[in-house]
C-alpha cells in the first residue's frame, strides 16, 4: 500500500465529499411502483445514461515484468540438467509488459476515482481515458486489497464530470440498476438489469468482500465500472461475474457504496485502511441451536467468545448472545454481521438488537480501531535454523484484523511474512501461528528468539494453520 501526505487541494476535496454523496443521511426511500400500461414499459432510460456516462473512465494499468531469456529446448533434456541445473538462461533479463483493461468513476470534480483494487494492483503505469477521448497519468491515492477497491487521482485543467455516491443500504430486490463500464475493450457499454441479492457473502477471496447480486450484464473490462440507480447515483462497484464460461450468464456482484465511502473516510483520516474491530467469534445459528434457544426460526450470529479487549463487550454483549440486528437491519448469518458492521467507519457508533435467553436487549457500541497490544515486535528470523527467513510478529487484533484471522483472542507468535529460506523449503506461510519449538511452548517473539539462540541439530515445531495443527520438522 502508498501513503500520501495529502495537500491543499485534497483537503478541498474532502471537504466537499459530505455534498457529494450525503454519507450520513441520504436515502432511496421513494415509493415503489411496478407499471402500469405498455407506454411506462416502453420507457427510455436515455436521460439516466445521459447524465451518468461522462463520469465513467477507461482505466489502463501497466506492469513491466523482467525474466530472463531461457535457454533452447535441448538443454531441458533432463541429461543437461544434471550438470546445468533448472535456472539456465541466456543474455540479459528481457522486460515485457503486462496490461490490465478496467473502468472507473470520478467521484469528484477534481479528479478523485475509485476503481478495482486487481485492476491496478502491482502497475508501473496507470492511464485513465476519459468518455471525450481525453487522457490522464493517474496517480494511486489509497487501494484495500480486502475489499477490491482503489482510489486513484488525475489532474485536470477544469472540473471534471463526476457521480454522486448513494446509499446502498436502501438498495432493494428487484430495484432496476445499470451497469456501466469497458467490456473486452469495446468501448463504453451500458446495460440493464434488476437486483438480484443484497450483501452477498461467501464469493469473494476475502472475509470482508460483501457483494450486491445483479443480472446486468457484466463482462471483462466492466472491472471497477459503475452500478447505478435510477436517479443516476453510484451504488455500487462492478467487480466480478460467476460464469464456467468467461462471458455473463447474469449473475453479477458488485461492491456496494458504503464500503466506497468507508475508503474514501480512511483517505480522509491519513491515508491508511482501518476497519472497524468488533472482538467477538461469531458463529451460525442452526435449527438445533436456534430450537435450543426458544427461536422459532434460525437466523442471526451466535457470540462464542468475546476478547477481553472488545468494543462490544464493554458495551454488555455476552457469550451466547444471539446478534438478531445491527443500525436496524437484520441479521441473518455470521457474513451479514460483519459486512454490516465493517461497512461503516471507525468513530460511528453501533446499534445491536440482541436476544439473551429469550429477550430483546438493545445496546450501543463504538467501531474502534484494532489495538495493538502487545506490541508486534515485527523481527526477521536469521541463522541456522528451520526457521531462518521468516517475519514473525506478536498476536494482537490489530496484527489478526491484518492477517484476515478468524479468532480475535488468539495469542501468540504469527508469520507475517516468508523470505524465503531454509524456512520457505520447510512450507511454512503467512498466518501460520507457532505454538511450540522443540516441545516448548512459544507465547512471544523474545521466547521464540531465545529459544533458537540455544541451538539444535534437528528442529521441531508445531503450528496452527487455519485451525489445523501441524508438525514440521528438519
Amino acid at each position: 500500500m502508498r501513503n500520501f501526505k495529502f495537500g491543499g487541494g485534497i483537503i478541498i476535496f474532502l471537504l466537499t465529499l459530505t455534498g457529494i454523496f450525503g454519507y450520513f443521511g441520504q436515502s432511496l426511500h421513494a415509493e415503489r411502483v411496478t407499471p402500469a400500461s405498455q407506454a411506462q414499459i416502453t420507457l427510455s432510460f436515455a436521460p439516466v445514461v445521459k447524465k451518468v456516462r461522462p463520469a465513467v473512465v477507461n482505466v489502463y494499468a501497466k506492469k513491466i515484468v523482467r525474466a530472463r531469456r531461457r535457454m533452447p529446448l535441448l538443454f531441458d533434456d533432463p541429461f543437461f540438467r544434471q550438470f546445468f541445473g533448472d535456472g539456465l538462461s541466456l543474455g540479459r533479463p528481457r522486460e515485457r509488459v503486462r496490461n490490465s483493461l478496467g473502468s472507473g468513476v470520478l467521484i469528484s470534480a477534481s479528479g478523485f476515482i475509485v476503481t478495482n483494487n486487481h485492476v491496478i494492483r502491482d502497475a508501473d503505469d496507470i492511464r485513465v481515458v476519459l468518455s471525450d477521448r481525453r487522457e490522464f497519468k493517474a496517480r494511486l491515492i489509497l487501494r484495500d486489497e480486502r475489499t477490491d477497491l482503489a482510489l486513484l487521482k488525475i489532474k485536470a485543467d477544469g472540473p471534471l464530470p463526476y457521480l454522486q455516491i448513494g446509499d446502498s443500504d436502501s438498495l432493494q430486490v428487484g430495484d432496476i440498476v445499470l451497469a456501466i463500464g469497458n467490456p473486452f475493450g469495446v468501448g463504453q457499454t451500458v446495460t440493464q438489469g434488476i437486483v438480484s441479492a443484497l450483501a452477498r457473502t461467501g464469493v469473494g477471496k476475502s472475509n470482508y468482500q460483501f457483494f450486491i447480486q445483479t443480472d446486468a450484464a457484466i463482462n471483462p473490462g466492466n472491472s471497477g465500472g459503475a452500478l447505478v440507480d435510477m436517479k443516476g447515483r453510484l451504488v455500487g462497484i462492478n467487480t466480478m461475474i460467476f460464469s464456467r464460461s468467461g462471458g455473463s450468464n447474469g449473475i453479477g456482484f458488485a461492491i456496494p457504496s458504503n464500503m466506497v465511502k468507508t475508503l474514501i473516510v480512511n483517505a480522509r483520516s491519513g491515508g491508511k485502511v482501518v476497519r472497524p474491530w468488533a472482538g467477538v467469534y461469531l458463529q451460525a445459528v442452526t435449527s438445533d441451536i436456534a430450537e435450543s434457544l426458544g427461536m422459532k426460526r434460525p437466523f442471526g450470529a451466535l457470540v462464542v467468545k468475546l476478547h477481553k479487549l472488545s468494543p462490544l463487550k464493554k458495551a454488555g454483549l455476552k457469550r451466547g448472545d444471539v446478534i438478531i440486528a445491527i443500525d436496524g437491519k437484520p441479521i441473518g448469518d455470521v457474513r451479514e454481521f460483519g459486512y454490516r458492521f465493517s461497512g461503516q467507519p471507525v468513530g460511528r457508533a453501533a446499534r445491536l438488537v440482541i436476544l439473551r435467553k429469550g429477550r430483546r436487549i438493545d445496546l450501543a457500541a463504538p467501531r474502534a480501531a484494532p489495538p495493538e497490544i502487545p506490541p508486534r515486535e515485527e523481527t526477521t528470523i536469521s541463522g541456522r535454523n528451520l526457521f531462518a527467513g521468516l517475519k514473525v510478529a506478536n498476536l494482537s487484533p490489530a496484527v489478526i484484523d491484518e492477517l484476515g484471522l478468524r479468532d480475535p483472542a488468539r495469542t501468540g507468535v504469527v508469520i507475517t511474512k516468508v523470505l524465503g529460506g531454509p524456512a520457505a523449503r520447510a512450507g511454512f506461510r503467512r498466518g501460520d501461528i507457532i505454538l511450540e519449538v522443540n516441545g516448548d511452548k512459544v507465547h512471544t517473539v523474545r521466547e521464540l528468539k531465545a529459544l533458537l539462540a540455544g541451538g539444535a541439530r534437528i528442529w521441531e515445531t508445531a503450528i496452527d494453520r487455519r485451525g489445523r495443527v501441524l508438525r514440521l520438522q528438519r
